[in-house]
């Protein structure tokens, strides 16, 4: 999952997984043992705060300081890594985007 949008960089936020671990870009853990489980992925992205809040299952895992930048947006998939396999999936459901006014 990515936020798009850094000042300095392309993106302000990347989630990885790396040896079944959710992974704050290639760095720092996440969630361990995600693999063949559901969990619940929630991001506040606080622009005007400049601050970044993943939650994993209702749990706050990891709170970074935005990386910049005007216009942001996400997406969200599996992308080729560094050695890559066979098989890479990942599945999304219930997506919804809020936004305060």
């Amino acid at each position: 999952m990515q936020v798009f949008g850094g000042g300095e960089t392309a993106t302000t936020l990347m989630l990885h997984v790396y040896d079944g671990a959710l992974k704050y870009y290639n760095q720092k853990p996440v969630e361990d043992n995600i693999y063949d489980r559901w969990l619940r992925v929630n991001v506040i992205h606080d622009v005007g705060a400049s601050r970044l809040t993943v939650f994993v299952d209702g749990e706050n895992k990891l709170s970074v300081a935005g990386r910049g930048g005007s216009s942001h947006y996400f997406k969200f998939g599996v992308y080729t890594q560094r050695d890559a396999s066979s098989r890479m999936e990942s599945r999304w459901k219930n997506v919804r985007i809020l936004k305060k006014n």
